[in-house]
């Protein structure tokens, strides 16, 4: 989308963008545009730009992805993907898509985006035909979707997959990644806002494998017991 790539640049700060790519640790610059001005940009572009169809929805988001030549441009193919107007789009065929943002992406911001805000939706609404495949993430080589597998379901509250939770977390409880331990405390420290018996029992039974910083993460805000 050439009217998105125009305005992130026009919108650009150059003294921002340093500190934000310093702050990323990220191998593409940056145009300097904050959260709160991408959102207006995209706002208006998707307004003013309709998708007709599922087909160009897809490959917008993959020119914008694949393409970039700064990262405001990767946070602006999310909002393309995430759009309510497309949520009709959005389906277990489109797996391949989430599969690919989480592998190349392969960094927090992106990652956690795609996990929380697409595959979490998307396995929420076809448990049946999703649920395989977040399970075969949690144990795949990448480490990035492993942590896209332990917190999917971060927000999930009481329709939290438990067994699925369960399995994504201890097929990584001992890698020793902090991005994995992290993501693990996350998830845990979520789901015991809806059931705080079964994190405590996960984190008791499972205490001498847990890392410090997940078990700190995961009863955080729990009381003593």
């Amino acid at each position: 989308m050439t009217d998105v790539r125009r305005r992130l640049r026009e919108a650009g700060d150059a003294t921002k963008a340093a500190r934000m790519q310093a702050y990323m640790k990220s191998a593409l610059p940056f145009h300097g545009v904050n959260s709160p001005d991408c959102r207006v940009i995209m706002r208006d572009v998707l307004a003013t730009h309709p998708l007709p169809d599922g087909a160009t929805w897809l490959a917008t988001v993959l020119a914008l992805w694949d393409d970039a030549g700064h990262r405001e441009e990767r946070y602006a193919a999310l909002a393309v993907a995430k759009d309510r107007r497309y949520a009709g789009h959005h389906d277990p065929d489109v797996l391949p898509l989430y599969r690919h943002l989480v592998v190349t992406g392969a960094w927090w911001d992106l990652v956690d985006d795609v996990a929380t805000h697409l595959v979490g939706p998307l396995l929420l609404a076809h448990l049946d035909r999703v649920r395989p495949t977040v399970a075969a993430w949690a144990t795949d080589e990448d480490r990035w979707l492993r942590r896209t597998a332990v917190i999917c379901q971060v927000g999930a509250k009481d329709r939290t997959d438990v067994p699925l939770l369960a399995r994504a977390v201890e097929a990584n409880l001992d890698d020793r990644d902090f991005f994995l331990r992290k993501a693990i405390g996350w998830a845990l420290r979520e789901h015991a806002h809806t059931d705080p018996a079964w994190v405590r029992s996960f984190v008791e039974v499972h205490g001498d494998q847990l890392s410090g910083l997940s078990r700190r993460e995961a009863l955080k805000h729990l009381s003593p017991a």
